[in-house]
C-alpha cells in the first residue's frame, strides 16, 4: 500500500499545509485524469484509474484532521481494527459513572448537566491533542514514538467518548 504522505511528497505531519495539500491534489487530479489516457491500452488506463482513486483517497484522508490522525496511528501500528486498548482506569471510572447516571436520568436538566460534563471532557481531550500534535514534526524519533503513544491514548479515549455521546443523543430524543 502506498503511503499517502509519500504519494504527495510531503513529510508525515498531523498539521500539513492545507493549501499545499489542495494544490497537490488538483495537480495530481489533472495528471491522472482518465480522459487524457483514453487512447492508451487497457493496462495503462487501469493504472491511471488506480492512481486517480489513490489521489482521491489520499486527499480525503489527509485533509480531514480526524482521519489523518487515525491514518498516522495506523501507519505506525498503534491502531488496528478490533484492538482492545488499555484505557486509563480513572477515565474508565469517570465514563462508567456517566453511563450509570445516564441510565437513571429522568429530566432534561439532568441530561443537560451530563452532556455539559461530557463536552468538557471532550474539550480537554481536544486541547491535549492539539498540544501533543503542534510540535510533533520538530521532535526526534525517540520523542516522536513516545508522543505517538500519548496521541493513540487520546484517540482511543475519544472513540470511547463517541459512544457515550451517541447514548446522550439517544436519551435526548426522549425529552
Amino acid at each position: 500500500m502506498i503511503n499517502y504522505f509519500d504519494f504527495y511528497a510531503i513529510p508525515q505531519s498531523f498539521n500539513p499545509d492545507a493549501a499545499h495539500l489542495k494544490k497537490k491534489f488538483y495537480e495530481l487530479s489533472k495528471q491522472y485524469h482518465p480522459d487524457f489516457y483514453a487512447n492508451e491500452d487497457e493496462a495503462k488506463q487501469q493504472e491511471i484509474l488506480e492512481l486517480s482513486t489513490l489521489n482521491n483517497k489520499a486527499y480525503q484522508t489527509l485533509s480531514d484532521p480526524a482521519r489523518r490522525l487515525e491514518y498516522i496511528l495506523k501507519l505506525r501500528g498503534l491502531v488496528s481494527e478490533g484492538a482492545k486498548p488499555q484505557l486509563p482506569a480513572d477515565f474508565l471510572m469517570e465514563m462508567m459513572d456517566v453511563n450509570e447516571r445516564l441510565m437513571e436520568v429522568d429530566s432534561a436538566e439532568e441530561l443537560g448537566s451530563i452532556t455539559a460534563e461530557v463536552l468538557a471532557v471532550e474539550g480537554d481531550m481536544n486541547e491535549e491533542l492539539n498540544q501533543l500534535t503542534a510540535d510533533y514534526e520538530q521532535l526526534d524519533d525517540i520523542a516522536k514514538e513516545s508522543r505517538l503513544n500519548d496521541i493513540a491514548n487520546i484517540y482511543y479515549r475519544q472513540k470511547y467518548l463517541l459512544r457515550i455521546k451517541e447514548s446522550l443523543n439517544t436519551f435526548a430524543s426522549r425529552f
